[in-house]
């Protein structure tokens, strides 16, 4: 088993690599593939150094499995390349999630659709993954109407130079902008470009991705996505409409024994989640349940996930390893 990880300088890289080494996933070689400026330079798994090289060696590679997180640029030209030598690329940028003929996978929900032929596998937006862990199983069983959620989303998201620039705010350091203004003691509504409907794309991947990875279009998201100044991971409010009644205690058994799943749910505790208890972790974090009493079938919940483990390098991973077990490369 060889597999090539693109990107592997970056910051969801960087991840993908500690993922790979923890869950010990099964391979005899890894290819460290980065852009021509860091060809050469050395990187350690498993306390080896790992000389980096170039797309077009990794390619020549040929390797079974390729994990892309390089960015939707890259995957669009070279996902192609390494899908013609026969390599199955999981790709975690944007660039392929809502093409027809491509499969948008959370493993724990709907990876039984996977097939050899599938050769670029597309990982959902951060943001998605978290939301539908926690409706895909209360989805079977009430049967969603209409979903609104409101993100509160870290700021290594964006990226490393987001990162950078909260931290010289925090230090009072004048430096490079990720955003068009401060993110330190303020609150961006504005997660990723607008889009020609008053949406960003961050809003719109929240309203689409779903149906597609559920496979059902018969109920509608509607999302307001905000940058706040946390380091990780990313959290939701979100109010569920169903076309079933529901029982609370019902709600919280259901979510309680779903894979992946980690319930923090007891107001008298002040048990709920926050990043503080996802950083690092790969569960989806789900509290604050309760009915909303404005209307009818409605449930009000709160969810909180490392954006850069489950929300990216996590879940990549773990189609990885579904691909290995199922002997699908």
């Amino acid at each position: 088993m060889k597999l090539a990880l693109v990107g592997a300088t970056g910051m969801v890289g960087e991840v993908m690599l500690k993922v790979l080494e923890e869950r010990n996933f099964p391979m005899d070689e890894l290819l460290l593939v980065a852009s021509e400026r860091s060809v050469g330079k050395q990187i350690f798994f498993k306390g080896k150094p790992i000389s980096v090289i170039s797309l077009e060696d990794a390619v020549a590679a040929k390797p079974q499995i390729a994990l892309f997180a390089a960015g939707g640029a890259t995957s669009l030209e070279w996902a192609p390349k390494f899908a013609a030598e026969g390599t199955t690329v999981i790709d975690n940028s944007s660039a392929w999630r809502m093409e027809a003929s491509k499969k948008l996978i959370v493993p724990e929900i709907n990876a039984h659709i996977l097939t050899k032929e599938d050769r670029i596998i597309a990982n959902p937006n951060c943001s998605t993954i978290q939301l539908v862990m926690a409706l895909a199983p209360l989805h079977k069983k009430y049967k969603m109407k209409r979903v609104i959620v409101s993100t509160y989303q870290s700021v290594s998201g964006t990226g490393l130079k987001a990162v950078q620039q909260m931290e010289n705010e925090m230090a009072g350091i004048k430096g490079e902008m990720a955003y068009p203004y401060p993110i330190h003691l303020n609150v961006l509504p504005h997660c990723d470009v607008f889009e020609d409907n008053g949406y960003t794309k961050e809003e719109m991947k929240l309203a689409r991705e779903p149906q597609k990875i559920l496979d059902d279009r018969t109920f509608s998201v509607s999302a307001t996505a905000v940058r706040v100044p946390t380091a990780g991971g990313h959290s939701e409010a979100v109010n569920v409409e169903f076309v079933e009644d529901f029982d609370l205690a019902e709600v919280r058994r259901i979510l309680h024994h779903t894979p992946g799943i980690k319930l923090q749910d007891n107001p008298d505790t002040n048990t709920y989640p926050m990043p503080y208890y996802a950083h690092e972790k790969d569960e989806v974090f789900v509290g604050r349940i309760r009915r909303d009493e404005t209307q009818p079938n409605t449930l009000n919940m709160w969810i909180v996930a490392d954006n850069l483990r489950k929300g990216a390098a996590t879940n990549a991973v773990q189609i990885a390893e579904y691909l290995v077990e199922n002997d699908l490369v």
